[in-house]
């Protein structure tokens, strides 16, 4: 596996696979990996003839500073599970390769990305948006590789895109879960073991709303019945818990077509995300 760490080696070190006619598979990370990232790279190497990862942590995506501080950085046992995965390549930028003096640029994708963890993080989706663009005119994938736990961030990527033609194909990949149903998430890392075992109720709280409302009972009763269970259950803060459409992400309070049930929700001091198909 080779790392690189600045534009111009990874400029090179990607030139033969294009003279070569290979075709390029890439997870954008932000570190502090765990088997959710890997089953990305996983994926990747069924799709395309290499396989490139970033680990970048990008201040765009961060409203808080504090929160930026303390994302977790892991940077050795990161390459280390990167390779066992099957990664070929591992760029990791400083931020001045990606934003260099003078930056001034963003970009936003309207509509999708205004509700839900938009209205919760002002200017989140931007950063998301600006770099992910930075790094596909970087790499130059065919194919682009995402978890579907970060839902919305998904439905963006793939409208910016498609947009801007700067890759042919998003591949969105089933969250992966711990064994007792909690989405892995590099967050996790931050709730104390008390916290640990109350978060459960998140994900249990989604697949009973999916059950409720594949049997017929009322949205609206639904996400109120929903949203209580996870106050009992130790949640000081509920952002939102919808049933959306899984293209638009509108909320819908009657079910149609393929859905999605979204939310977000702190526990503790770490704000937690999950969704579930319905």
């Amino acid at each position: 596996m080779q790392t690189v760490r600045d534009n111009l080696a990874l400029e090179s070190a990607l030139s033969a696979w294009a003279a070569n006619g290979e075709r390029i598979a890439f997870v954008p990370t932000m570190g502090a990996l765990h088997e959710g990232h890997l089953a990305l790279i996983v994926k990747a190497r069924t799709l395309a003839d290499r396989v490139v990862a970033s680990i970048f942590v990008n201040p765009l995506q961060f409203n808080d500073p504090k929160d930026l501080e303390r994302y977790p950085r892991e940077e050795a046992s990161d390459l280390t599970e990167l390779e066992r995965a099957g990664c070929d390549l591992v760029w990791l930028p400083g931020v001045a390769d990606l934003y260099p003096d003078g930056f001034a640029t963003t970009v936003s994708v309207a509509g999708i990305s205004e509700r839900w963890e938009g209205e919760h993080r002002p200017g989140h989706f931007d950063g998301v948006a600006t770099v992910v663009t930075k790094l596909f005119n970087a790499v130059a994938p065919n194919i682009a590789v995402f978890g579907e736990k970060d839902f919305q961030q998904l439905a963006v990527v793939r409208r910016m895109a498609t947009d801007l033609g700067l890759c042919e194909n998003i591949v969105g990949v089933p969250t992966v879960r711990d064994s007792d149903g909690l989405a892995l998430s590099s967050r996790n890392a931050l709730l104390s073991p008390d916290e640990r075992r109350q978060a459960v109720a998140l994900p249990r709280a989604l697949n009973d709303a999916r059950e409720a409302i594949r049997a017929g009972e009322p949205v609206a009763d639904v996400l109120r019945q929903a949203k209580q269970s996870l106050v009992d259950a130790g949640f000081f803060r509920i952002d939102y818990f919808a049933l959306v459409d899984a293209a638009t992400l509108k909320p819908l309070d009657q079910p149609a077509g393929e859905m999605r049930l979204i939310a977000a929700a702190v526990m503790g001091s770490t704000r937690l995300i999950d969704n579930v198909a319905v």
